[in-house]
């Protein structure tokens, strides 16, 4: 006889009938260049304006090398794990969360709990960025037309909870695809106002005084090389693409990989003007935010004040939606536990949970921000230990486990040697990591109006 069948802890699609986090939060309805404006808005953020912070680490030479590189391998691990969730779909298995895809195709149920872990402790902490780095972009505008002005940067971080409390209350990731589409051109926008700003910084008569040096000491240029190569692990990840393709109308075959290229040729055309402009102007005097390399504590600014601030306004719209990409895995999880599909999106029995669920976690991240300005540091442990086991290791693996290449195979080898490399690159810049945390902690004060770099 043979042995019954066993039970699958997967939800299969008669299931997510029920499934209120599925048929609510990742409601199927979205187009392929509906994920292309998420993976955008999900990857190009300000967080770009950093890189001429991280070629101060690397050089020239090693900051185009590692740029470059990471942003072929991260192509090649989303087209890897896009390539996953399609097998995964003609299989009858469609996946619509990174935990479940991971612990299918791995078969190991704490798998399932080491992403949700990741992910959560991601998610969270780019919320939190979010709307510290919004609650500053607020209090550079307002430094600037009131200079003496008695707000602290925790009431500009108030400020943009409350308008991010509002925006959380759209039901779906699929509603954010104008957004979404808006933040695509927001980021170019304020791309090539730093680029044009850079350049003319650069051209002037009070540019600074170039200097591509590294750090003399062997041991400091190291660790600065990690942490560097860490930042833009952080930049290139997103640790959400199973969740935006679960937002792609069935069948989702192929579509997410014309995301992908819709997602790249943006990346290609902001890293590197960022990277090249900010570097060339300022050297190894570039500031962890370019703009504020652009408007020096003293001397006057080396760019029009109304060219940066509109730059200003351009990023602080962004890290809205930003804000609000990243918080729906959160929303995901929480609607599956707390709505009922049978009453309906809107009705009071689900709009009264999603409001103030979604308005209690918003709250959270706002006072996180505010008592943690110094929270650019602990992203930066976050991203390395968060962001390249998701985004550097376990596409390669779950292609590894899916397809079965022979070991004999190039594929095989590539995969496997990218893992190799990148966990080791991983556990160093997350060393590099706490180390500066460490060293910048004397600078660390609880709700305190400036934002340690």
């Amino acid at each position: 006889m043979a042995p019954p069948p066993k039970p699958d802890p997967f939800p299969a699609d008669s299931q997510r009938e029920v499934d209120a986090g599925a048929v609510f939060v990742l409601q199927s309805k979205g187009e392929w260049w509906h994920a292309g404006f998420h993976l955008t808005t999900a990857i190009v953020g300000p967080t770009i304006l950093t890189l001429p912070y991280v070629f101060k680490g690397l050089g020239w030479a090693l900051g185009f090398f590692c740029l470059t590189v990471m942003g072929m391998v991260t192509f090649y691990a989303y087209y890897l794990m896009s390539k996953v969730l399609d097998y995964c779909e003609k299989d009858g298995r469609r996946h619509i969360r990174f935990r479940e895809l991971a612990a299918d195709v791995l078969g190991s149920g704490w798998m399932f709990y080491f992403v949700i872990f990741i992910q959560t402790a991601i998610n969270t902490g780019v919320g939190i960025g979010a709307i510290l780095l919004a609650g500053e972009c607020l209090q550079i505008m307002y430094s600037s037309l009131s200079p003496d002005g008695p707000l602290k940067l925790y009431e500009f971080i108030a400020m943009v909870t409350v308008v991010m409390i509002v925006l959380s209350q759209l039901p779906t990731f699929h509603s954010l695809r104008h957004i979404n589409l808006a933040s695509l051109f927001l980021s170019l926008g304020y791309t090539f106002i730093v680029v044009g700003a850079c350049v003319q910084a650069g051209l002037s008569k009070n540019a600074p005084s170039r200097d591509y040096s590294l750090e003399s000491s062997g041991s400091a240029r190291v660790f600065s090389a990690f942490t560097s190569i860490s930042i833009i692990a952080a930049i290139f990840g997103n640790g959400i693409l199973p969740e935006i393709q679960a937002t792609l109308a069935p069948p989702a075959t192929g579509k997410m990989v014309k995301g992908l290229m819709m997602c790249y040729t943006v990346i290609l055309l902001t890293f590197y003007s960022a990277s090249v402009s900010g570097y060339w102007a300022f050297g190894n005097k570039s500031n962890s935010n370019i703009i504020k390399s652009l408007m020096p504590d003293e001397g006057p600014s080396l760019a029009p004040t109304w060219v940066l601030g509109l730059g200003v306004i351009f990023v602080l719209l962004q890290l809205f939606a930003i804000g609000l990409v990243y918080s729906q895995v959160a929303y995901e999880i929480m609607e599956k536990k707390s709505a009922d599909v049978k009453q309906g999106m809107f009705s009071r029995r689900n709009l009264i949970p999603r409001l103030i669920l979604r308005t209690l976690y918003m709250i959270f991240c706002g006072f996180m921000a505010a008592m943690l300005p110094f929270f650019g540091d602990i992203n930066g442990v976050v991203g390395a230990i968060g962001f390249i086991p998701l985004d550097f290791v376990l596409p390669m693996l779950l292609y590894n486990m899916t397809y079965k290449p022979p070991k004999s195979s190039l594929i095989y080898w590539v995969n496997l040697s990218i893992m190799v490399v990148f966990t080791g690159a991983g556990l160093m810049g997350a060393f590099s990591s706490m180390r500066k945390l460490i060293l910048d902690a004397n600078k660390f004060k609880l709700f305190s109006s400036n934002v340690v770099d």
